[in-house]
């Protein structure tokens, strides 16, 4: 069964929903619309792969350490909830051997959000990052699972990273860079995932990203949609937490970018998650 939609980074593994979790997925689930959590660290991939395992179809798990909890890292109440809201780990140390059990589970689609965080980082962070990623590459060729990326300000150094070492392809969700950026990595195989941002209206100074131009010659059996729930939530949600059910937007916005039909760019997103996730 192939379903109308698909939300291939999202977060209700989070604190933000504990109080309406299964109300958020089975309303995803009601709109023929599937969803794959992605873990950040430890204890978020655990979830991930729990909320999967409570639904018999249309719900997986992505387990991985993002690159801003390698080092110490701030975290906001919406991902783990920490008493007091917002806060400052001191960072989590890559286990190669929690990450293989995780995956033994038959949920668990691919190795992720790892990749690079440069926004913020410092020298020592960024060599952290990279020693981190390099490892999830290595786990993911070891165990042939595809990759889901978080990538900011780090474009290229994170697709010299992949050509040096992966041998497994994969997605970078929530892409945000250039249109020579993003032929970059479909060109080396991986997919470019668009999310809540695309709807935004352009900045009056000209300034942000310039999604029309990458979306009209990114080629469509290389497009995912994502919301990375609980952020970032689209027009006419901006502003509001963000939830997989409003990837239907994202996929509403691509079609009249490219000059498709809405149906057309749903089946054609969702026939790239089953081809790179396996599902």
């Amino acid at each position: 069964m192939m379903p109308k939609y698909i939300d291939i980074h999202s977060h209700v593994n989070f604190k933000a929903f504990d109080a309406d979790r299964d109300e958020v997925i089975k309303r995803a689930l009601e709109n023929d619309t599937w969803v794959i959590n992605v873990g950040t660290q430890v204890d978020t991939s655990k979830k991930a792969i729990e909320l999967a395992n409570k639904y018999k179809e249309g719900v997986y798990a992505v387990i991985g350490l993002h690159p801003i909890h390698t080092s110490a890292s701030h975290h906001d109440k919406q991902e783990l909830g920490e008493e007091g809201g917002e806060f400052t780990s001191r960072g989590e140390i890559f286990d190669k051997n929690i990450y293989r059990e995780f995956i033994k589970d038959k949920k668990v689609v691919a190795i992720g959000e790892c990749g690079l965080d440069y926004y913020h980082a410092e020298k020592e962070l960024i060599a952290k990052q990279r020693e981190v990623f390099i490892k999830q590459i290595e786990l993911a060729n070891e165990l042939n699972k595809p990759l889901m990326l978080h990538i900011r300000d780090a474009y290229v150094d994170a697709l010299n990273i992949l050509k040096e070492y992966a041998k497994v392809k994969g997605v970078v969700h929530f892409f945000s860079g250039t249109l020579e950026e993003a032929k970059g990595f479909v060109d080396f195989g991986f997919m470019v995932s668009f999310a809540g941002a695309i709807t935004f209206p352009p900045k009056k100074d000209g300034t942000g990203f310039h999604y029309n131009e990458v979306i009209k010659n990114i080629p469509l059996d290389m497009i995912l949609t994502d919301t990375d729930s609980p952020y970032v939530a689209p027009v006419p949600y901006r502003g509001k937490r963000n939830e997989p059910v409003y990837v239907k937007e994202i996929v509403r916005k691509i079609a009249e970018i490219k000059n498709l039909g809405e149906a057309e760019v749903a089946l054609a997103v969702v026939t790239n998650a089953k081809r790179i996730f396996g599902i």
